[in-house]
């Protein structure tokens, strides 16, 4: 398995003890930034809240997150901008500067100011800075070209660049924002997994160790652990790699946060000083759960990127994490379909979480604190109204598309039962009519788990991923993220060597 780099020589942020049946104004499940920054704003307030969450606090999509907080987001705005009209891609500049100002304020000497820049290198890359560029002032941005000589690369680039944005160090701020909550009156559940919500007879949290009651349910999962309202087919759930590396000999840590244009997603930003460890973080390699035939090859590739561009020593840490992007590219956020406005929720930052997290943690506050819809600012306002386009539709049916055509792949390709077993570190599929099973032999022990639709091998995380909506689960079927909310069941037990 792999772990952030942020992770180590962490200390866990003590939570309370669990008490079944508690009642509280508002329950949140997950305790990354959506989830501490709304528990934080409502328990100010006033708020009787309490976090709950199967790990520890900023373990998540947070944690595994490379620390860059800017509006600029790398080619976003401009592919907002593609389809949507001006005024959305200024509401959403709006959104996201609000939550960068507020993670400012919150996060103080522990975030660095840096300049964030979107580049490219040569002239086929020029269009699509200049259409980031245009997309920016347009919104608003104070936006610069620049071709910038400190990025430490071994090619010339050319850049589009906003300054004043945000590099921090993840878990340091998710453990600041769990303090600062419990320290304003919320109540904190660590290692509590929640395998159901439900919005009847009154908002109800379901925990293998009793229930939680709250007049609201907040999810700040990912992506939803319910069904309601189909969120797993309203949004692409995406995997990327990030690869910390020491820097080579004497040289300089590149200043920025640089953002290349591309679709698998390559960005660059050094460690904060607050780290107290200077670090060259590289990301990219991003593409849909469950897609890769193989999560080593997409990290060594980018490994060999950077190592090709950059001026990178050895590898420090490597690890992969998931996120969601909505088909508009516009964050969903707000009441649940069916949910009698007592279950909330938030998905699809597509990779922008540290500043769309806050943004939506204020709305998500707002409306539950019962805040006028016309004392709200107008960004809310126009966000709040959702607007399909064709091209979201396209989106839309182009991502079925590819799950179906990932799913029939790993179908036609399960070996018929009874299997080999698996040689070590491994995994694979079988069939019996249309019925699969995920067989992994992990430590000497192979296991066999029942899998309602074609999993594939993740051989970097050893993990079952679902290319249909975007869960993982472990060798043995305990759910490791994703929409899912159950473990998948062990078939016949499992065998040692």
């Amino acid at each position: 398995m792999t772990s952030p780099l942020w992770h180590r020589d962490q200390t866990p942020v003590q939570g309370s003890a669990f008490e079944p049946d508690a009642r509280h104004d508002v329950v949140i499940v997950g305790a990354g930034i959506t989830g501490l920054s709304t528990a934080v704003m409502l328990a100010e307030a006033g708020v009787d809240v309490a976090v709950v969450d199967a790990g520890e606090v900023g373990q998540g999509a947070t944690g595994a997150s490379v620390g860059m907080a800017s509006v600029l987001q790398g080619t976003t705005l401009a592919a907002l901008r593609a389809h949507h009209p001006a005024s959305l891609v200024r509401a959403y500049v709006d959104a996201n500067r609000a939550g960068l100002e507020w993670l400012a304020d919150r996060a103080g000497d522990a975030a660095d100011r840096r300049t964030a820049f979107t580049f490219g290198r040569g002239l086929a890359t020029d269009s699509a800075l200049d259409a980031v560029r245009d997309a920016a002032r347009e919104a608003g941005l104070g936006i610069r070209e620049d071709a910038p000589d400190d990025f430490g690369g071994r090619t010339p680039v050319r850049a589009v660049a906003l300054d004043d944005q945000l590099a921090l160090d993840p878990a340091r701020l998710t453990a600041d924002l769990a303090r600062a909550a419990v320290a304003a009156g919320a109540v904190l559940h660590t290692g509590v997994r929640v395998d159901d919500v439900r919005a009847l007879p009154a908002g109800r949290v379901e925990t293998a160790r009793g229930p939680l009651h709250g007049d609201t349910i907040v999810l700040a999962t990912g992506t939803p652990i319910t069904r309601r309202g189909l969120y797993d087919l309203k949004t692409r759930a995406l995997r990327s790699w990030a690869i910390a590396f020491e820097l080579e000999g004497e040289t300089e840590a590149p200043g920025g946060m640089w953002s290349e244009v591309g679709t698998d997603g390559r960005s660059v930003v050094a460690t904060p000083t607050s780290s107290g460890r200077t670090a060259l973080v590289v990301t990219g390699a991003r593409h849909p759960v469950g897609s890769a035939r193989s999560e080593v090859a997409l990290a060594e590739g980018l490994a060999a990127w950077a190592r090709r561009t950059l001026p990178v020593g050895d590898e420090i840490a490597r690890w992969s994490g998931q996120d969601y992007q909505s088909h508009n590219l516009v964050p969903f956020i707000g009441g649940m379909p069916r949910g009698l406005g007592r279950l909330r929720f938030a998905t699809g930052y597509a990779g922008w979480g540290l500043t769309n997290a806050p943004a939506a943690a204020m709305r998500l506050s707002d409306e539950i604190r019962g805040v006028s819809r016309g004392d709200r600012p107008q960004w809310m306002r126009t966000i709040g109204t959702r607007l399909t386009v064709p091209a979201d539709l396209g989106r839309g049916i182009g991502e079925a598309g590819r799950r179906f055509g990932v799913a029939a792949r790993a179908l036609a390709a399960a070996a018929p039962a009874p299997t080999r077993r698996p040689a070590e570190g491994a995994g694979l599929v079988s069939r019996q009519g249309l019925r699969t099973a995920a067989v992994s032999t992990i430590d000497g022990q192979t296991r066999a788990v029942v899998a309602p639709a074609p999993l594939t091998w993740n051989d970097a995380e050893r993990s079952w991923d679902s290319p249909v909506d975007g869960s993982r689960y472990a060798p043995d079927g305990a759910r490791l993220e994703g929409a899912a909310s159950a473990d998948l069941g062990v078939r016949g037990g499992s065998r040692n060597s």
